[in-house]
């Protein structure tokens, strides 16, 4: 096949890997700045440059798409889907999993276990919001934070006040979530490819440090799943439309409950812990997805 990578980064460790295990399965590989592209809207049929030249013909994308372009990746992506391209990850299960929002209410419609979660726009409605959370502590996020960026734990009911309030004041959309004490820093990362969940491990939040997230120091270590928190991680992942995510779990007093769905998900830490090769399974999966289309 002809694949092209989307990624800003070609010196990232997931970008490199995919690279590398597309090339030892014998494919043509393309590594596109998704920034470069352009499209052409025509009566006669949807149209893709890049850097000003007609997009080659391509079998298939793997798209990494940062946060901070998800608009823009997102619509070269549906482009590249109206022209018959297969692509691993679908431009609606990208945007719907970017969406914090909009991914808790689908996780939600699913029946799938989530911290408690409030959502409003008027600093008047800021105690209600608390109460519904079940009170300090509680979690506020932004809707459009990435690896634990944009994430408070607001320990008292004043020090929750305060934050919602500023954040509401300033028109910034944020979420209050329950704060589930009992996972005591720790989350579970299980990484779901084409309906199974491949590898999994655990999160412990350093110490002082309410985030668990490798990027703010967390230690990662190997875990065994039990039979519902597979079966979760599988639903989260079909209930927002996609083949390949990155699920992050906590083990709580009613089960596990979904904190989020990485739609693009790094395979530094979780190859390290696994010892597996997940680039490699990441193109046997998009081999057979486009194998399917006949």
């Amino acid at each position: 096949m002809k694949i092209a990578i989307l990624s800003r980064e070609p010196n990232c460790y997931s970008t490199r890997r995919l690279l590398e295990a597309a090339r030892r399965r014998g494919h043509e590989v393309l590594l596109l700045d998704t920034l470069r592209l352009h499209l052409n809207l025509e009566p006669s049929g949807p149209g893709l440059c890049y850097q000003q030249q007609p997009l080659p013909g391509l079998d298939a994308v793997i798209p990494r798409i940062g946060a901070s372009i998800t608009a823009y990746g997102v619509a070269m992506l549906r482009q590249l889907e109206l022209m018959g391209i297969t692509c691993l990850n679908t431009s609606a299960g990208i945007a719907c999993s970017r969406d914090k929002l909009q991914a808790l209410q689908r996780l939600a419609q699913a029946g799938l276990g989530l911290p408690r979660t409030g959502f409003a726009h008027r600093v008047e409605a800021v105690p209600a919001l608390i109460r519904q959370v079940g009170g300090a502590p509680l979690v506020v996020k932004v809707l459009e934070g990435t690896q634990g960026l944009g994430v408070a734990l607001c320990d008292t009911h004043t020090s929750a006040e305060s934050v919602l309030e500023a954040f509401l004041q300033q028109k910034v959309p944020v979420l209050a979530q329950e704060f589930i004490a009992e996972a005591e820093g720790r989350d579970l990362r299980c990484l779901v490819i084409g309906g199974q969940v491949v590898t999994a491990f655990q999160r412990q939040a350093q110490a002082g440090e309410f985030r668990s997230n490798l990027h703010r120091g967390g230690r990662a270590s190997a875990v065994q799943l039990n039979d519902e928190e597979q079966r979760t991680a599988i639903a989260a992942v079909q209930a927002l439309g996609l083949a390949v995510a990155g699920v992050d779990l906590l083990r709580s007093n009613r089960g596990p409950l979904v904190l989020e769905v990485n739609s693009s998900p790094g395979l530094e830490g979780a190859e390290r812990v696994s010892g597996l090769d997940l680039a490699d399974a990441m193109l046997a999966h998009l081999e057979t997805r486009h194998a399917a289309r006949g």
